[in-house]
């Protein structure tokens, strides 16, 4: 089991951000988060990555291992699970081969390790891998102009390969691809499921457009908590859901169907 959670809560002052009585996500899963803006999906995915906005309660397990509120992750973990973050994360003044090179180094030990570390230099093994990410991002020209001097895109792009260097167990994924055009946004889910590889997907997105090409399940979140997880299909039904879920509050029913979250915890 990739993830593991019972009984979540992650409340910030008097405003609850997350509440998820029960969530499994099984190893290799393809899984797409959605729902409106403020629902919790980012913060979901920051603490599956160990980066709780705020204190939070209940029981969480990320690949066998149990996380604790306050605690930091280990470091053993930390190689395991890969994060594109919504604000990317880059080293503005190294150049975009230097960036994906650094999603390399938790695979690096010993003597590899500190030349990688402090001269930035890799096994000629992991060298030609970045090169080939670069190739099928599309950025073999740019490889050496820092990513300072990139576009929004094209720094979207640098953070996918970084995180498929990695080559972690878990790669999540936060709005990947936002600042995409729709045919690159539609490339970028091929990027995303090969740079997970056997391994497990856990993705944002608000293009539902791209549910199909980026995932096999869909998890719904509004205000916490889960109130939509099903398979990806092209059911009506399916499309009402997700209909349903992005209906202003103001305009849905006064009981609306929870799927099993604890009714105090719907109006967070």
């Amino acid at each position: 089991m990739t993830v593991h959670v019972e009984g979540l809560r992650l409340q910030l002052g008097e405003r609850c951000l997350l509440a998820i009585p029960q969530l499994h996500i099984a190893h290799g899963e393809r899984v797409a988060l959605v729902g409106p803006n403020g629902a919790g999906k980012s913060t979901l995915l920051r603490l599956l990555g160990g980066q709780a906005p705020a204190p939070w309660q209940g029981r969480l397990e990320v690949l066998g291992q149990q996380l604790w509120p306050g605690a930091a992750v280990p470091r053993t973990l930390r190689r395991r699970v890969a994060l594109v973050h919504q604000g990317l994360h880059l080293v503005d003044r190294l150049t975009a081969r230097d960036n994906l090179l650094i999603g390399a180094l938790a695979r690096c030990e010993g003597i590899d390790a500190w030349r990688a570390g402090l001269a930035g230099r890799y096994p000629p093994a992991i060298e030609a891998e970045a090169d080939g990410w670069l190739q099928r991002l599309g950025l073999s020209a740019l490889a050496q102009r820092r990513v300072d001097r990139l576009s929004g895109g094209e720094r979207q792009r640098v953070a996918i390969g970084r995180a498929a260097l990695q080559q972690a167990e878990v790669l999540l994924a936060d709005e990947a691809t936002a600042q995409l055009d729709p045919q690159a946004s539609a490339q970028a889910c091929e990027w995303l499921r090969d740079a997970a590889g056997p391994g497990t997907l856990i993705s944002v997105i608000h293009q539902l457009e791209l549910l199909p090409r980026l995932a096999t399940r869909v998890i719904g979140l509004r205000a916490g908590g889960v109130v939509l997880d099903r398979q990806v299909d092209d059911s009506p039904s399916l499309q009402r859901a997700l209909s349903d879920l992005y209906e202003p509050e103001a305009m849905r029913p006064s009981a609306p169907a929870t799927q099993g979250v604890h009714p105090e915890w719907i109006s967070a």
